[in-house]
């Protein structure tokens, strides 16, 4: 393998353990949170949309690359008039670009999820910081107005009219609290589907490995 492939396969490894760690239940979303917001990483992230841009296209060049070179062996495979070393130098460079096909498309792949799953992950800890503080207010207003009840009498029009009006903001902040849970059990859904879509990819992934290498080491043995 040339360096260059070395490397994307290496970005590949290290792009898994990202997902990996991103997906299994090791912190919170509240953590991963101050985690992206730390001093290095928001020095990074100043130019996180430049270095992207600069991946994925290094990445499509590479799938392309690959591309080209499947088409070119495959159409010398076709060919019946060539020696047998010839033809097996054929395979083994087949064999070759489609490795690196795999290896540069999922690479490309899983820097897409991963970019996404770092968004879903800082949406969802603001919807839970969100909520948190909602139902802090929430709870404040009902103490409030508990407290206003007590100390003011029945008679009183100018306390009733507070306490119809802390009646009507808890109302709307156990709407907009509702409202906030729905939306965290969106994200943490889509967070699921991914990590669902994520998985199946990955097993397809192997599969196609194994088919590859098998089909590889019977050219070999032709």
């Amino acid at each position: 393998m040339s360096l260059q492939w070395t490397i994307i396969a290496a970005f590949l490894y290290a792009e898994i353990a990202v997902v990996l760690l991103l997906a299994l239940p090791i912190a919170s979303p509240t953590r991963w949170q101050k985690f992206f917001k730390s001093k290095f990483l928001a020095y990074v992230s100043n130019q996180a949309t430049i270095y992207f841009m600069v991946l994925v296209g290094v990445l499509i060049l590479c799938l392309l690359d690959a591309i080209r070179e499947m088409q070119k062996y495959s159409s010398i495979e076709a060919t019946d008039h060539q020696h047998l070393d010839a033809e097996m130098q054929g395979n083994m460079r087949l064999f070759r670009a489609q490795r690196n096909f795999y290896i540069s498309g999922f690479a490309l792949f899983l820097l897409i999820v991963i970019r996404r799953m770092v968004q879903m992950i800082s949406e969802l800890a603001t919807l839970l910081a969100q909520c948190e503080a909602n139902f802090r207010q929430a709870q404040s207003a009902t103490v409030a107005a508990k407290s206003l009840i007590s100390q003011q009498g029945a008679g009183d029009e100018k306390a009733k009219k507070e306490v119809d009006e802390l009646k009507s903001k808890i109302e709307l902040l156990e709407k907009e609290l509702i409202r906030e849970k729905k939306d965290k059990e969106a994200v943490k859904s889509q967070a699921e589907s991914l990590n669902k879509e994520y998985d199946r990819l990955a097993e397809e992934h192997s599969k196609l490995q194994k088919k590859i290498t098998v089909a590889g080491g019977d050219k070999k043995d032709e």
